[in-house]
């Protein structure tokens, strides 16, 4: 474990570079008088660049190796960051955003290609705990970054790009061999749709909901008039709800049928989309606690959805799939953001929240046809806290996932 130490490390710099930017460049884009669909555009471009990264990097990880990999990605985000105050202009900063995403995918496929080589079957239950748990903090402390850094302000985007370039210290200076280079998975869109158009329906809306309030959360927050510091806590409320209802969620998945678990899910996350927008009125305890509720509802969508695809998937396809559900993932994360942002802007604030509940509904309505079309596997595989950082997740997953779930 403490020859993992330095990837770790990497993580926790990345997402509190690449964590911050997003919720910065909302409020930057307000007080530089962008369009909100001009702002929904950036969170938009930056899924596209993190779908570029996610196919690209196992590719220019065979050509140059994990740490040259590495470093490739990170100065991309660098730049990226850097070059914001350089040029202020949306249609630039989208570009820019493009470059902090691409990053992101290949930093983390670098990582969890080094990790899967050095694991053991007796230290991968181990390592994986650990690395969701560095994951999460970094997710979370991410979100606080903005209540401390100025919009529109320089030394802002210069502080992030720093961040990023710490995270290639841990990794360029280790004493550990690098590992040999994985074959990169096929990219096989398909393989998800035939194995379960459920699992498909609902990774999609897992990133219908986690794309558009993360990106688009703090043209909302700004809109109910919170602080930069009160939106910091807004978007950490989504992520710890989130990180809270992981292990309830798993347990229910594991004993119940998963597209129940599904449907529940999706009238829970209706339901705190409903209560979202009855407590504009309660004040920041009232919108805090609203985000909370959202995060436990919706954010364990992806990763039941995910189990409940592996039920139908034999062992030599788990890395494939994951690489498909991703796929699927990205797209939703495309479109969701600005989608979000076009909405808000012609119709307030309230309408993603209602966007969000439509989008529920009918994964509800088609989860009751899938029920009704067949029964459910009656072998499963356990359920597990599915990461949405690369392509090549699924290979860290996938012999746990052949372990049967606990009775």
């Amino acid at each position: 474990m403490i020859s993992f130490a330095a990837l770790f490390f990497s993580v926790v710099l990345l997402q509190l570079s690449s964590g911050g930017v997003g919720p910065l460049d909302v409020l930057s884009g307000s007080e530089l008088g962008f369009s909100r669909q001009e702002i929904g555009m950036l969170g938009s471009a930056h899924f596209f660049g993190f779908f570029i990264g996610c196919w690209f990097a196992p590719r220019l990880l065979g050509s140059v190796g994990h740490s040259r990999a590495f470093a490739a990605f990170t100065a991309a985000g660098s730049i990226g960051l850097i070059a914001h105050m350089m040029v202020i202009d949306p249609y630039a900063w989208a570009l820019m955003r493009v470059a902090s995403g691409l990053c992101v995918a290949g930093c983390y496929t670098v990582v969890e290609a080094w990790l899967q080589a050095k694991v053991t079957n007796e230290t991968r239950g181990r390592a994986m705990g650990t690395y969701r748990m560095v994951d999460m903090t970094g997710s979370l402390a991410a979100q606080g970054i903005i209540g401390i850094l100025a919009p529109a302000d320089y030394i802002s985007y210069n502080v992030l790009a720093i961040l990023c370039c710490a995270a290639l210290l841990p990794i360029t200076l280790t004493t550990a061999e690098q590992p040999e280079t994985p074959k990169s998975p096929r990219l096989r869109p398909a393989l998800a749709y035939s194995r379960s158009p459920l699992a498909v329906a609902g990774v999609i809306v897992a990133a219908l909901s986690s794309a558009s309030f993360r990106m688009v959360g703090p043209i909302y927050g700004q809109e109910m008039a919170l602080t930069a510091g009160q939106i910091a806590w807004f978007l950490a409320c989504f992520v710890i709800g989130g990180a809270i209802a992981q292990f309830p969620i798993g347990w229910l998945a594991d004993k119940y049928d998963r597209r129940k678990v599904l449907i529940w899910l999706s009238v829970a996350a209706i339901g705190s989309c409903v209560f979202t927008m009855q407590t504009t009125g309660w004040g920041v305890a009232g919108i805090l606690l609203s985000s909370g509720i959202f995060g436990l509802t919706t954010f364990p969508i992806y990763s039941v959805a995910a189990a409940h695809a592996h039920d139908f998937a034999s062992s030599d396809e788990r890395v494939e799939l994951s690489a498909a559900l991703m796929f699927w993932f990205a797209m939703g994360a495309i479109a969701a953001p600005y989608g979000a942002s076009v909405l808000i802007d012609n119709y307030g604030p309230q309408s993603m929240f209602i966007m969000l509940a439509l989008g529920h509904a009918v994964l509800i309505v088609f989860g009751i046809v899938r029920m009704r079309a067949g029964r459910s596997p009656r072998r499963r595989t356990r359920y597990i806290n599915s990461l949405r950082t690369s392509f090549v997740v699924g290979r860290l997953t996938g012999r746990s996932r052949d372990t049967a779930p606990k009775d």
